[in-house]
């Protein structure tokens, strides 16, 4: 699907766009704010710096774990269709189906109401109030513990309904949505200019508290006890849950494999992209994280107000200005991020229906504008319902080990193809085969069992909503008119 006809994508996101696109989706509002929860859990600086850099280590794994197979299927899905390649068409499928229940859209919705949230620190009338209120229900974690029959001690509740903040996050995502449907040129250009400007942000704000932000008081505190209280081997379970948040500061890397039929010499350009955009966000990730340290105390970032850690950061070198600044950067960092998201997310869906696994009008390209359009609007509509919803936070926490299953799963779908396909064309081959994927294989095993003893809460009902997807599949295979074929 090279050519610019009616009905095929059109190969038009440069080398440049592709790394943009992987950084820009990385780079969202959980580096500015997930160092507060992480360092209530880890207790020390120097553990705190050890988990962002082990995140680093993990993320650059996965992508040159992910190079070959992107190499060797070029095709829109990325995941999904290493998945579906290399296990079954049901695991792609089951992929597929939470990604666009709740992985990719819950993401974007959260962002959008990030976005939001910031908007509303320079206009205040941007609340999270609900003003239109459709019900209060039980948290989705509260309903599902019930059924099981340990219902929570303390029950929370969501209130389904209209607020401001959500309803200028919805309109952000309906925004990028229209600019996406117009065409992936256009996005693409898009996503270069906002990764260009929030990067530079951000390393703005590493180069300031490194240099002119650094505090005696906080050089005192952090790296004259930089460890703490001393490390025992106890600390590694808590160091793998703290990892959550890092991870999932580090995750969506992969979104430029979703969108790999519409880039330049993909062969090429997709391993490239992915390694060298996780490369260069997690270094700047670990560098922001030293910047914090020079500029604040452990316990100020551990109890930042709201956990805006970067806020609390560039208020202490701006003053009272800081606040507006930061909610600047974040508000220009959350919309590029959902635009890569956007643009990326709509291609699973679209390679589903092209399947026979999703309603076939998802699966059409819009003849004048060569993109997904069905696809970019379900995914859309979806996204607002979990704005409105409220519960788009909860659905991501459920999926976390869900979503580490699925890089696992992906990790033996290389193996598998190395053994069953000899003779498929790999124009690029994982370095350290198979010692290097294998060691990452288990990193993911690791933080599924971690998760599995430290947050079960996170864990079973991500189980459930992949399960759920188990029926969806067969019914689709039935009624979808066939399943994917092995290339």
């Amino acid at each position: 699907m090279t050519q610019a006809s009616g009905t095929s994508l059109v190969r038009s996101i440069s080398p440049i766009a592709a790394v943009a696109l992987v950084m820009g989706s990385m780079i969202g509002s959980g580096i500015f704010i997930v160092s507060a929860d992480m360092a209530r859990q880890v207790g020390a600086p120097g553990i705190l710096i050890t988990v962002w850099v082990l995140t680093g280590v993990v993320t650059v794994m996965g992508a040159l774990t992910q190079t070959e197979l992107a190499a060797a299927y070029p095709r829109a899905g990325g995941q999904y269709v290493f998945l579906r390649e290399g296990l079954s068409p049901l695991w792609g499928f089951l992929y597929g189906w939470t990604l666009l229940l709740v992985i990719q859209t819950g993401t974007i919705a959260a962002v959008a109401v990030a976005f939001a949230k910031f908007f509303g620190v320079l206009v205040p009338a941007v609340s999270p109030d609900v003003f239109v209120s459709l019900g209060h229900v039980p948290a989705p974690g509260d309903w599902l513990f019930t059924v099981l029959g340990h219902p929570p001690a303390t029950p929370s509740y969501i209130d389904i309904g209209v607020s401001w903040q959500r309803v200028v996050g919805i309109v952000t995502v309906v925004i990028l949505t229209v600019i996406n449907a117009r065409g992936v040129r256009e996005a693409a250009w898009i996503q270069i200019v906002l990764t260009v400007t929030k990067v530079a942000a951000l390393v703005g704000l590493v180069v300031l508290g490194l240099t002119v932000g650094r505090q005696a008081a906080a050089l005192e505190a952090n790296f004259h006890h930089f460890w703490g209280p001393g490390i025992t081997l106890a600390i590694i379970p808590v160091m793998g849950a703290a990892m959550v948040g890092s991870l999932f500061s580090s995750d969506a890397w992969n979104n430029v494999a979703f969108a790999a039929t519409e880039v330049e010499n993909p062969q090429r350009n997709l391993p490239l992209a992915m390694v060298l955009g996780t490369g260069l966000v997690s270094l700047i990730y670990v560098a922001a994280n030293f910047a914090y340290l020079n500029t604040l105390t452990f316990a100020q970032i551990a109890h930042a107000p709201q956990d805006r850690v970067g806020t609390a950061a560039l208020q202490v070198i701006f003053g009272a200005p800081g606040l507006a600044i930061m909610a600047v950067a974040i508000m220009i960092s959350t919309f590029g991020c959902n635009n890569g998201l956007i643009l990326a997310g709509a291609r699973v869906s679209y390679a589903m229906a092209r399947d026979g696994l999703f309603f076939r009008k998802v699966g059409a390209v819009d003849p004048v504008h060569h993109t997904p359009r069905t696809a970019l609007w379900v995914q859309c509509a979806w996204t607002a319902v979990l704005c409105l919803s409220g519960t788009y936070g909860d659905l991501l926490n459920y999926v976390i080990f869900a979503a580490v299953l699925f890089y696992f799963l992906t990790v033996l779908s290389l193996f598998r193809l190395r053994r069953v396909r000899p003779d498929l064309t790999r124009p690029v081959r994982v370095p350290g085969y198979p010692w290097m994927p294998a060691l990452y294989g288990l990193a993911m095993a690791a933080v599924m069992v971690d998760l599995l003893i430290e947050s079960p809460l996170y864990t079973w009902p991500g189980l459930i909503i992949v399960a759920l997807g188990v029926p969806i599949y067969f019914l689709w295979k039935r009624v979808g008119g066939g399943v994917p074929h092995a290339a």
